[in-house]
């Protein structure tokens, strides 16, 4: 029984082999799935990304089910993930083919259609997400664009942004000198 557990039934460099090329597969997958399916997951996508792992399992181990060979699996799939990231992080090149680039879904106010059927958003989860970012509503948006990651950045318009700690502070201090012109004046 120890044996089965140490015994490696299929050659180390095809394992690595085999791990990095599911990681890269899945790594594609991911990257056509989209922006709208990283930024809210609903039941759908998590049953996918569970049916997908057991598929791909199987590819990735092969016929071996060891211990060792679990471990050099993961120790690859962690390895490569690194490098990847370290590839895109120093290439702006690689950083767009792995991850993306952000997609504009408003400008100036109005929605853009293109931009939401090319991450395949609809615009009632455009708003969601907009009432999130403190109930900001689409008319008050100077620009939004939603990241590989599946963030909204927003952008508001000069009018509309919150006033800010610097901004009170000015207008205190601002206050301050006309209570003290008008108390001179008493």
């Amino acid at each position: 029984m120890l044996h089965d557990l140490f015994s490696i039934e299929i050659p180390v460099l095809d394992k690595v082999l085999r791990t990095v090329a599911v990681y890269l597969l899945v790594l594609l997958i991911f990257r056509f799935i989209g922006k709208r399916a990283m930024s809210a997951m609903n039941t759908m996508d998590f049953v996918l990304l569970f049916l997908l792992s057991n598929v791909v399992q199987n590819a990735i181990i092969g016929a071996d089910n060891s211990l060792v060979g679990g471990t050099i699996g993961a120790l690859t799939l962690v390895l490569a993930n690194a490098l990847i990231d370290k590839l895109a992080l120093n290439s702006a090149l690689i950083r767009r083919l792995v991850v993306g680039t952000p997609t504009t879904v408003i400008t100036d106010g109005h929605v853009q259609r293109r931009g939401l059927r090319r991450i395949g958003l609809r615009s009632g989860q455009l708003k969601t997400l907009l009432s999130e970012q403190n109930g900001v509503s689409v008319g008050e948006v100077k620009f939004a664009a939603m990241e590989p990651e599946g963030h909204l950045l927003v952008e508001l318009k000069d009018r509309d942004e919150p006033a800010t700690r610097s901004d009170v502070a000015a207008l205190e201090a601002r206050l301050d000198r006309i209570e003290a012109l008008l108390t001179t004046r008493q």
